[in-house]
């Protein structure tokens, strides 16, 4: 997983509440279980029209919109059902970082598994950021998330921003549920290894396996 310390990039106004993952992935596209080739259908309700061609009125299909690695949003952002291809498809079109006033649990926790950055701000703030890009010539902004802040195309004063430790740590290094297991991986072979010599019959089906 790719570590996150400090993305700068085009952010984009979404100011929709309650937004969930089937508009954000619909379930047709859950036949998948790769993790690439699912942003062509993030939010396709939206970014389509009926006859398949582009809504000119959605915002990812505007420039710069379309190159947006930030989404910033209303409130319940990902609730639904607790499909992983919703956080996937916003990886894969390009989106590393979700700004909203809250977000759906079981999505919030998604992203961190898949290196995407969801910042909980007020929503006043978020209204304010959403304004900012909404009439910036260059809705460029930085997060920041080793200081937890975010810079803003105003230049105006930094918006902080707070983060559970241990969701920053896994960013930061670019480990998932697996990568920090593997961090014990030592360990866990003292483990097995005085395992065998307690329980042999535990590993009888080894070889065979």
């Amino acid at each position: 997983m790719q570590p996150f310390t400090k993305l700068t990039g085009i952010a984009a106004p979404l100011p929709m509440v309650n937004v969930d993952t089937d508009q954000i992935i619909p379930a047709k596209w859950l036949k998948t279980i790769k993790r690439t080739g699912l942003g062509v259908g993030l939010f396709e309700s939206l970014r389509y029209l009926p006859d398949g061609s582009e809504n000119p009125d959605f915002v990812l299909n505007k420039e710069p919109y379309r190159r947006a690695q930030i989404l910033i949003t209303g409130q319940n952002f990902g609730c639904g059902s607790s499909r992983e291809h919703a956080p996937w498809a916003l990886l894969d079109f390009g989106i590393r970082c979700i700004i909203a006033p809250s977000f759906a649990d079981i999505f919030y926790n998604n992203c961190f598994k898949n290196g995407i950055l969801p910042i909980v701000l007020n929503k006043d703030e978020v209204d304010l950021l959403i304004h900012e890009a909404s009439v910036a010539a260059d809705p460029t902004f930085t997060v920041d998330l080793e200081h937890h802040v975010i810079d803003r195309p105003t230049g105006n004063e930094p918006i902080h921003f707070e983060l559970d430790p241990a969701h920053r740590e896994k960013l930061l290094n670019g480990l998932d549920e697996i990568g920090l297991t593997l961090q014990q991986s030592e360990k866990i072979d003292r483990f097995e290894a005085a395992q065998r010599m307690r329980a042999p019959w535990l590993y009888r089906g080894e070889a065979a396996a």
